[in-house]
């Protein structure tokens, strides 16, 4: 352990999966007995008990409901860390600001389902919003969670960038990669590398923007670049922009041996019209809704603050349902 910093963050991982079952199993039966100790002691005439017994059958079937979604993680790399990266597509200063929204929708999930987020790399835009950003998305089930998300998506509102207030339509795509690092048999040879180090490009403060330890990494005989520029260290910066390159290397090696390229990342498509697998409405009405699983919500803003795992559990049953990812049928969705 001492010697092997990746052993330990394996087993580490893995420790913690093991771990969170453990603790969902202890919720569960604890929950179970609560809501059954009031439900003993509520009587009919007493409405603070039986909002007790209301409020333990709540958190009782909340509980329930996270496990039955772990038990929905049936792919192979489910498991695993997740790379999520957002990128810009059609629409102009309102698509990079679109994708600045995404990328803050997917990091406040994180936070409320008590995932680490480490955000490794951002393009900022010119005038407002991103280029593209990417993330690590570290827990139990991670990957398995933000494989629904992978895709176009689409953003109908006022645009805050015209003056005359028009309607306009945005996009972005987001990629999701499982970290896999440790468990890869890619070989990477130095002289394949063109290593670039630039200044941050974030807000700054008393060390990130003022020396070049930003790292950019360009994998010549696939032209693969990744990127990384949040640790004050160009040492740790390296480090994590390696781990990055090996689980894109890996994913080619995949796509060129087994053909599996669709089953891992998911078909690649333009960020723009007619490919988005979500539309989120918030001119002239309010509506997020799924193109692959008819999965809906009228609360736009409470989407766009992190509220995504009904829509991610949608896709899961749909997947286990149907035996592969589902898709928009035709336009439409699973439920039409």
């Amino acid at each position: 352990m001492w010697t092997d910093p990746d052993l330990a963050r394996k087993l580490n991982e893995e420790l913690n999966l093991h771990r969170s079952v453990v603790d969902q199993w202890d919720r569960l039966s604890v929950g179970l007995e609560e809501f059954e100790l009031y439900l003993e002691m509520a009587s009919d005439e007493s409405p603070e008990e039986i909002a007790e017994v209301e409020r333990a059958h709540q958190a009782l079937g909340a509980e329930l409901e996270r496990a039955e979604t772990s038990a929905l993680m049936s792919g192979e790399y489910d498991r695993s860390t997740a790379i999520l990266t957002v990128h810009a597509g059609a629409g102009g200063v309102d698509a990079q600001d679109w994708a600045d929204m995404l990328l803050r929708m997917y990091l406040r999930w994180a936070e409320r389902e008590g995932f680490k987020a480490e955000l490794v790399d951002v393009s900022p835009a010119e005038e407002a919003g991103i280029h593209s950003a990417t993330a690590i998305v570290a827990g139990p089930f991670a990957f398995g969670m933000l494989s629904s998300e992978r895709g176009v998506h689409r953003l109908v509102r006022i645009s805050p960038f015209d003056q005359q207030k028009r309607r306009h339509t945005a996009f972005a795509k987001v990629d999701v990669l499982p970290e896999l690092a440790d468990e890869a048999p890619v070989e990477i040879r130095p002289e394949d590398l063109k290593v670039d180090t630039y200044r941050s490009q974030g807000a700054g403060g008393q060390h990130v923007n003022k020396t070049e330890s930003a790292i950019r990494i360009t994998h010549l005989p696939t032209g693969t670049v990744v990127a990384c520029q949040n640790e004050r260290s160009q040492h740790a910066n390296r480090e994590t922009a390696m781990r990055l390159l090996r689980s894109k290397l890996f994913e080619l090696q995949m796509a060129e041996r087994q053909g599996r390229l669709d089953a891992v990342r998911g078909e690649n498509r333009e960020a723009a019209w007619a490919n988005q697998i979500r539309n989120y409405v918030l001119q002239p009405y309010t509506m997020v809704k799924d193109r692959r699983t008819g999965a809906e919500n009228g609360d736009v803003q409470s989407v766009l603050d992190g509220s995504l795992t009904p829509f991610m559990r949608a896709w899961l049953e749909a997947r286990a349902r149907l035996g592969r990812e589902p898709v928009p049928a035709d336009g439409g969705n699973l439920a039409d």
